[in-house]
Parts: structure tokens; sequence; C-alpha cells
């Protein structure tokens, strides 16, 4: 019998031998890959923390003693041996356990984390109301050295310092983010492990009790540092040194592509092609063509991301351009506010940016570059439904919080030629322009046009109809195409659509158009409905007077979990099948 099926709670990890987690180990790292080579999820940074993981359990009395993950994806352990190892190949899928920690899922579950740097300031929390509630437990965040070198992580480390709460902050320190850490925090921490430090380092100054470096990967070395810092009081931190992919070879090679590799061969690690593929450009590449395309010809364009060079695609202006392009590390506040500052002295700064990441800078976007309407792009990638990370992953916020500020043009592309030409038309505005667009694939095999300026606030009639007007922003103007294409004849000729391309500023005189040709209006977008384009639709027609009857189809007030995109989109009703469905009853309500 293997280890493994002994083993459903920390409970049992504290009946086997030493000897025997190391064996456990083993056996986690393949009950992992197994699962994830088959069902995609998150890879590298959870076989980087097995060891870590069961020692953590091991030693502390969790769920008593509280523990936080600083971001899930190093959390699929924690998961296994926490009583989901039954339920693990469920991971990510609609109905399922969640990719990252979550609340509501397990009490062992004591902090949500999806996104990153967020764990310090929650363990504070936790052990400052211990400490109000004369508690006697421990309080222990993980976090690793590309989320620590956030702004909101050093607020925590500042404040934790002098709480004089009985916190422990272990760093999971492996040189990676999902690229290659950056940064001068990285070259310190270098530092610190090859010992060239003369004096006490940044986190004693902070009045930590600093331990290590310790080998992540040493069950032994890992519990006596543990035994050690558990003698004092207050706050303590533990350098911990892993490697992200420990224990897959072809992971530990190639951590970047097997941050979330999606299903995999095991032997080779090549990447099983969905059956269906079609050869489609993403959205995040289009981009990466289309901002060194431009670059090559304006030389004041500057690229930006926060820790996502791979993940938005602006590394190839990185590898071309390595001046004009910058990686600024998991600092979302500091990019907007860094671009701005390019965009005082003439630059033409682009933020690629994925849609929840730029929620974190909305006071940046606000009083740094909108108030003083300074010309900078955002390029916002994983706009709408994300699929399998779920409800702190999905992009379906900007359009409603982007549109209520002033000076902001938003956008939307439906296609990569509407993409490659907003880019163009955006860098060249000299306003605060944002531009948003989905995670996943285009539509057309032929997506480089001649790029072209268009007409700020101008939409296009896609089809004319006689009775329905649909109006769609962005990408779902695609599943409108199609669901009017699965129309019986009869019924498409009474269904127009309309591609809005901006949400800010609204096209006024086609609306007017639309207004006065079609009795009923449909909006869709892959956002919020409650402030987001249809919203902006009604406002605008009671604005101008019409009593036309709207109908808004978008995601409800509630936050939306994880599973496939088409099943979230079947979800919220946005769909082809479900426009299709809508546009029937509409046309039905109508004819009666």
């Amino acid at each position: 019998m293997a280890l493994l099926d002994t083993v459903n709670s920390p409970k049992d990890l504290k009946k086997l031998s030493l000897t025997e987690l190391k064996v456990l180990a083993k056996e986690l790292r393949e009950f992992v890959i197994e699962i994830v080579s088959t069902k995609e999820g998150h890879l590298g940074a959870s076989l980087g923390v097995v060891e870590l993981t069961l020692a953590i359990h091991y030693f502390f009395d969790t769920p008593n003693d509280k523990l936080v993950w600083d971001v899930g994806h190093q959390a699929y352990i924690h998961k296994i041996i926490t009583g989901r190892k039954n339920i693990f190949d469920t991971n990510r899928q609609k109905g399922g356990i969640s990719g990252f920690p979550k609340i509501a899922e397990s009490e062992y579950d004591n902090f949500g984390t999806g996104h990153s740097s967020t764990s310090i300031s929650a363990i504070i929390g936790m052990a400052i109301a211990s400490k109000i509630k004369k508690e006697n437990r421990n309080h222990i965040a993980v976090i690793g050295d590309a989320s620590i070198a956030s702004g909101m992580a050093f607020e925590g480390i500042n404040h934790a310092g002098v709480a004089n709460a009985n916190t422990l902050l272990i760093l999971n320190d492996n040189a990676m983010a999902i690229d290659p850490n950056v940064g001068a925090l990285k070259e310190y921490l270098s530092s610190i492990k090859k010992g060239e430090l003369n004096s006490k380092n940044i986190f004693e100054d902070f009045n930590f009790k600093y331990f290590g470096p310790v080998d992540g990967h040493n069950i032994n070395e890992l519990l006596s540092a543990f035994e050690e810092i558990t003698k004092y009081d207050g706050p303590k931190f533990l350098h911990v040194i892993t490697k992200k992919g420990k224990g897959y070879k072809i992971a530990e090679e190639d951590q970047v592509r097997f941050h979330a590799p999606g299903k995999f061969d095991i032997e080779t690690g090549n990447s099983l092609k969905k059956q269906g593929d079609k050869t489609l450009m993403k959205y995040q590449d289009v981009f990466g063509g289309t901002i060194v395309e431009l670059a090559e010809s304006d030389d004041k364009i500057v690229g930006i991301t926060p820790a996502m060079p791979s993940g938005s695609s602006l590394k190839p202006m990185m590898d071309k351009y390595p001046e004009r392009a910058f990686d600024v590390g998991i600092a979302e506040q500091h990019a907007v506010t860094f671009a701005a500052g390019l965009a005082t002295q003439g630059m033409k700064p682009v933020v690629a940016i994925y849609s929840t990441f730029l929620q974190r800078a909305y006071d940046q976007v606000v009083h740094d570059v909108a108030t003083q309407n300074l010309p900078v792009t955002f390029c916002i990638d994983r706009g709408g439904i994300v699929g399998e990370d779920g409800a702190t992953h999905h992009g379906v916020m900007d359009i409603a919080w982007l549109r209520t500020i002033p000076n902001m043009i938003v956008s939307a592309p439906m296609n990569e030629y509407n993409l490659r030409d907003l880019m163009f038309t955006a860098i060249n505005s000299n306003r605060p322009f944002a531009i948003r667009y989905p995670r996943g694939n285009g539509v057309l095999e032929n997506w480089e046009n001649d790029i072209s300026k268009i007409e700020i606030g101008k939409g296009e009639t896609i089809k004319k109809g006689s009775d329905v007007a649909v109006l769609s922003i962005g990408h779902p103007g695609n599943f409108v195409a199609e669901a009017i294409s699965n129309l019986d004849v009869e019924f498409q000729s009474k269904v127009g659509h309309i591609n809005m391309i901006f949400i800010k500023p609204l096209d006024n005189d086609l609306l007017t158009k639309v207004f006065d040709d079609y009795k009923t209006i449909i909006t869709i977008e892959d956002g919020v409905k409650k402030g987001g384009f249809g919203s902006a639709i009604l406002e605008w027609s009671n604005e101008n007077s019409k009593n036309n009857k709207i109908t808004i189809l978008g995601m409800s007030d509630y936050f939306l979990d994880h599973g496939k995109p088409e099943e979230l989109h079947e979800e919220m009703g946005i769909s082809p099948n479900k426009i299709k469905e809508t546009l029937l009853d509409v046309l039905s309500s109508i004819q009666k």
C-alpha cells in the first residue's frame, strides 16, 4: 500500500517516521504530476514545496496554528494532505475544488490567496486577533521571493516588525515568479544565500529574528529550524531555498513553461494539443507581435509589465528592445506610475497587464494617469472570463470601473484586426487609453492586417436587421455572430449586429440610428452587468429620451466560480447557445 493512501489529514502525517515522510514526498510528486498532466493546472510551484509543506503540517498543529499560502500556485500539496486527496482530480474543474486556497473549502485554508503579496498582512491580522483573545497558537505565512518584493508585502513587514505578535514568515526562495525574478531585492537575496553580507540583513533590521538559509528540500533541516524558531516569541523569518519543479527533471529545466503547462506527456514533457484546436494566435501574442512592429518605427514606445513578460507576451519586445521594455516585478502600482512618469517626458508607455492585476493599481490609474490626462496605453489581457483560475482571476470588473474615470478611453476588440488598429490608435492618441481583450485565441487565421488609425468612439455595423439589434463589445461579438448564423433564415433577417468597439466614448451617431431603426436592443459583454457596457447603453438611452426595450446580457451580481470558459459563458448567458435562446425569446415576444 502506498503511504499516500494512508494520509488524509495532518494527524496522519504525524504517525510517520522521517524516512516515511521522504517516501511520501516522492509519492506526492508523482500524484500531482499525473493529475496535472491530464487535468491541467499549476505544477512547478507545488513541486517545489513538497518537503516544506510536509514539514509545516508535521511540526505545527494545523488548523489550530494558522497557515497562509501566498498565491495558491504552491498549495496543491497542502490541499492533498488536508482531506482533498480523493477529489484533487476535480481541481479547477467546474463544481470541483478551487486551484487556490479558499476559506469556504476547508478549515485548513485560513485565507483565500489567488493573487500575490497578501499573506503577510493577513497573517498579522490573525496573529493580533489571537493576541487580543489571549490564544496560544502559531501564525505562519509562506511567501515567494517574487511576491515579497511587492509593496504590500513590505507594508506588512513594516507593521509586523513592531506589532510584537507571534508570526513566522517563511520565504520560499526559488529565484522565480512565473518568469525569472527581477530587481534589486533578487540580487540582495542572492547575496544572503552566498553569505556575502557582513552585517545584519534587512529582515533583522525590521526586527525579525532571522533563520537560514536552509534547504527547503531537506525535511530534517526544516524540522530542526522549526524547533529552534518556536523557542522565540514575536516576529520570526525563515529563509528557505527551493527549486521550482523539483523532482520532475523536465519541469526543473523549463520552469517558465511548467508553471502552468496545460496537458502534457509525462515522459517527454511535450504539450498535448487539444482535439479540434485551430491554428489561431492568442490575443496576447497578437499584442506581442504588434507592439514590436510598432516599436520598430517609433522609438518613443516603451513596454511595461508587472512580472508577466511571458504571460502578457511583452517578452518579444524585451528581447528585441531591452532598453525600452521593462519587467518591474510584482508591482502593479509602480508599473502604472512608472508609465505616468515616462509619459510626462514625451514617451509613449504601454502597460501590458492582466485585468485583475490592474485592479490593484486603481488609484494610480486615477490619480497618476487620468487626473493628469497622461498618454498611457493600458493593454489589458485576461479581460472577461479566464476559466479554471476562477473568481480571483476573472477580469469581469474592468469595464465597469474604467468607464467611471474621466479622460479615460475604454475599448475592446472583437478580433485581431480591431486589436492591432486599437493599439496603433491608442499609442498615438495622446490620451489615457484602455484596450481590454480576453485570454485565449483570436478568430482570424491571417491576423497581420495593415495597421491603420481608427476614429475614437466609432463602432461598426456587422449585420443589418429589422427588429432586434444586438450591441456587442469585444470578443463576445463572435458569439453573437455564431448565434445569429444558427437561427433559421427567417429569423436571421430580423436581427442586426453592431460591434461597438468603444465603451467610452460611445458612438452617438450610430446609437441614434440603431435606436431609431430597432425597437428592441440587446447588449452583450463578458463583464459585470452592474455599471458595465449595458449600463452605459441604458444611461445613453435615458439621456437621449429613448424608450426602446433593452436587455442586458453579462455577469450577474455574484462571484462566478471556476470552470471551462465555455461552461462559464453558458452560465452567464452569453454563449452562442444562450444568445440564440435569448434572441428566439425576444423575437417570439415581438411577434405576439
